[in-house]
């Protein structure tokens, strides 16, 4: 048995989901005092439960709107769950929407000691790699530009490359091979199967049932919230196959 790096423990999420179109903050107020704003509440994750070891690479398969991305948003601590909580023990990097927490006024040059810093890294430390980080992302000749004159992929890149800078102890990707040109890809799929190779915990959500397979030891199944199957990657894969199926 190895050493629990991270415990879901009964996690819901819920969201309120508005029922009536309101244009103006005014109307808002006025239907909210006359109790006229109906939500449809929304439980994205209910009683999920689960436990990762150290080393463990889990798969996190389900169709769309099973709250895939909303259970690593949770983990990552993006959202703060309705119910239940998550323990952790290590350090996270979420390789969720790259580059989102960017400053889009700011300088490449800036943002990387702004999202390093959002991802816990001291300046030191982020100075110490700054050239790497630049080297990796491949855009030495823009780093001086601000990051609202970047594509979404240059954009991708440099928060990949700000990522994955530190060996971090959990890492949770979510559909994240897919940044970048082939070429840049490539690079991206290599600097992440290092991480693997290092022992590091992975929580990883892909569509690609192929590379799960490949890349995963563990894999959890949700559908509409719920957690219905957890345990070895293949059985896993095979209770989503068949799920696929009677679609």
């Amino acid at each position: 048995m190895g050493k629990e790096m991270l415990r879901v423990e009964h996690v819901g999420m819920k969201f309120n989901l508005s029922r009536e179109r309101v244009d103006t903050l005014k109307e808002y107020v006025l239907k909210k005092i006359k109790g006229e704003i109906k939500y449809n509440e929304f439980w994205a994750l209910k009683d999920v439960d689960f436990s990762v070891q150290k080393g463990d690479r889990v798969g996190i398969l389900g169709l769309n709107g099973a709250g895939k991305s909303t259970l690593l948003k949770v983990v990552a601590g993006v959202f703060k769950p309705t119910e239940g909580q998550v323990v952790k023990h290590g350090k996270i990097v979420p390789l969720l929407e790259l580059g989102a927490g960017f400053e889009p006024q700011y300088t490449g040059a800036e943002n990387i000691y702004l999202y390093g810093s959002m991802l816990g890294y001291s300046k030191s430390f982020i100075e110490e790699k700054y050239d790497e980080i630049v080297e990796f992302s491949e855009l030495k000749d823009f780093i001086d530009v601000p990051v609202k004159n970047y594509s979404s992929g240059m954009k991708s890149r440099l928060g990949f490359a700000i990522a994955t800078t530190v060996k971090p102890q959990i890492l949770i990707l979510d559909e994240v091979l897919s940044v970048g040109d082939a070429k840049f890809r490539k690079k991206s799929e290599k600097r992440i199967m290092d991480m693997f190779d290092s022992n590091v915990t992975v929580l990883f959500v892909s569509h690609n049932l192929d590379q799960v397979l490949r890349v995963c030891n563990k894999a959890i199944l949700l559908d509409h919230g719920h957690l219905i199957a957890k345990g070895d990657v293949e059985e896993v894969a095979e209770a989503y196959q068949e799920m696929v199926g009677d679609k």
